[in-house]
């Protein structure tokens, strides 16, 4: 645990808090009248874990990566222990069963980190999008502009298979780069015009990053069906929304694959680093050198970008955990950040996406005892969380957010394995600590490395969510009191990509 988290321990009724270089580990607090009720899904050293409220297991599954029930009742993940990279994912029932499962074995393609089971409308078919780092030659990027290309350099694509394993669609930011290099090349700004005059493209000279490997490292990406629109991360510090239903030809994968190749698949909106696009300042250094700035930058090393759900407070907005990292504070803090793209700078919802930039800014001060700089804050950014100490949940890598039902938001914290509930106004009414390691499940964490108990992302479900509904539900025991806990391991080799072992 970190030096400056605070545990609460519930004890003979009262609760205790200390500092302290070791913790307990599973549920430390629950406040019944305020949490949201329900099932809490995560995965830790390769098996998923579904608890109660009181932390008890009533279910598991022998994968575990980055795990999602589906509306058709099964889990979907990756199938094998590492969100990093894999091939494929595994679709498995209740029993855990292996009812469909994908391989990609494209050569150049290396699926990693995240993905989504959508309803293509277009297919009237389910459909499973996720992303992949693409290799590029030096030869590609030298004529798409770049200044230097790396031997291995990879940029992510977002890939969309149908249940038979087929690729209907792909978008590849190669495909939506701009440059002011040289005027005989292709996606050349243009005489007179600069970077900044197109928000809708990527910069593939990004100061300081030639094209290298995992040259975006995008880890997150969700799917929003009443837009038909797609939103991936990437952890320097920018989200992108591109437009899927617009670049989608029903029954034709290569016209699909041409549309969002082409202008129509630029990016609709983005947001957290506008001096990436040459309208902001960046981060930096300052003259005397023990203070810097973080400029317009709004997060770094982010993930879990995703909308909030229609039906749910602030539905249509996005929300992302910001990690923190990249941002020259002098003490790094992770927060939670929900953003209204349709905000304009009179904070009126114009109902289309505005760009942060136009929207302006406002300064954020913080107490003197965090030792924080003030910051200027996206006017689009319509609620955030942080915890008091700046290290109360800070991560700096995995981690996730989620708007539940109520209001409340659903936290985790990847490196500590920290998953927490806390309301509108910042009141905690749930903790849990897991206690799942690669040496087994502890009841108490000692002093140790980050990731010793990580969690890479959480989410709550509801008994009446299909997965769920008319399961035997009952608790059963904590991880640390089962008889022969899951031992960790990695996945299986899935079989042939698209077949379905029904």
């Amino acid at each position: 645990m970190k030096l400056a988290m605070i545990f609460s321990v519930l004890f003979s009724g009262a609760i205790f808090a200390a500092e302290r270089l070791q913790g307990p580990t599973e549920l430390l607090f629950w406040d019944k009248a305020k949490a949201h009720n329900g099932y809490t899904l995560f995965a830790a050293a390769g098996t998923t874990y579904l608890i109660d409220m009181q932390g008890k297991v009533v279910h598991t599954w022998r994968i575990g990566t980055n795990p999602r029930l589906l509306d058709n009742g099964r889990l979907l993940d990756a199938s094998r222990d590492d969100p990093s990279g894999f091939q494929g994912f595994q679709e498995l029932d209740w029993d855990g069963n292996v009812v469909w499962e994908y391989v990609e074995k494209r050569a150049g393609y290396a699926p990693h980190h995240d993905w989504v089971r959508i309803f293509n409308r277009k297919l009237n078919a389910p459909t499973t999008l996720y992303i992949a780092n693409r290799w590029i030659s030096r030869e590609q990027g030298f004529a798409a502009g770049a200044r230097r290309v790396e031997d291995g350099a990879q940029m992510d694509a977002v890939v969309e298979v149908d249940m038979q394993g087929n690729v209907v669609w792909e978008w590849w930011f190669l495909d939506h780069v701009v440059h002011d290099l040289d005027p005989a090349k292709p996606n050349y700004t243009g005489a007179g015009r600069k970077i900044s005059d197109y928000p809708g493209r990527l910069n593939i000279n990004l100061p300081g990053r030639p094209l290298r490997r995992d040259w975006l490292h995008c880890n997150s990406l969700d799917y929003n069906a009443e837009l038909d629109q797609i939103v991936i991360n990437s952890v320097q510090g920018e989200l992108y929304v591109i437009d899927h239903g617009g670049t989608f030809v029903a029954g034709d994968p290569e016209a699909s694959i041409a549309k969002a190749k082409g202008p129509a698949g630029d990016f609709l909106y983005r947001f957290g680093d506008p001096a990436r696009h040459q309208q902001g300042d960046p981060p930096r250094v300052l003259e005397n050198w023990d203070t810097a700035t973080s400029g317009h930058k709004q997060m770094g090393g982010s993930h879990h970008a995703h909308w909030i759900a229609t039906g749910l407070p602030g539905a249509g907005h996005l929300m992302v955990f910001n990690n923190g990292q990249y941002l020259f504070e002098r003490t790094p803090q992770s927060s939670i950040l929900e953003i209204n793209p349709f905000l304009d700078a009179s904070g009126r919802d114009m109902g289309r996406y505005v760009n942060p930039p136009d929207v302006g800014y406002r300064e954020e001060r913080y107490h003197r005892d965090t030792h924080k700089a003030p910051r200027l804050i996206s006017r689009q950014i319509v609620w955030s969380y942080r915890s008091k100490s700046n290290m109360g949940f800070f991560s700096h890598i995995g981690s996730g957010a989620q708007r539940l039902p109520n209001g409340n938001t659903l936290i985790c914290s990847d490196t500590e394995g920290h998953l927490f509930e806390v309301t509108a106004d910042g009141e905690l009414v749930w903790e849990y600590i897991n206690p799942v390691t690669r040496e087994g499940a502890l009841k108490t964490i000692p002093d140790a490395l980050p990731m010793t108990n990580s969690v890479f992302r959480a989410l709550r479900y509801t008994a009446d969510h299909p997965a769920l509904k008319g399961r035997e539900l009952g608790p059963q025991m904590a991880i640390t009191d089962m008889p022969a806990c899951p031992r960790p391991r990695r996945a299986e080799r899935p079989k042939p990509e698209g077949r379905n072992v029904r």
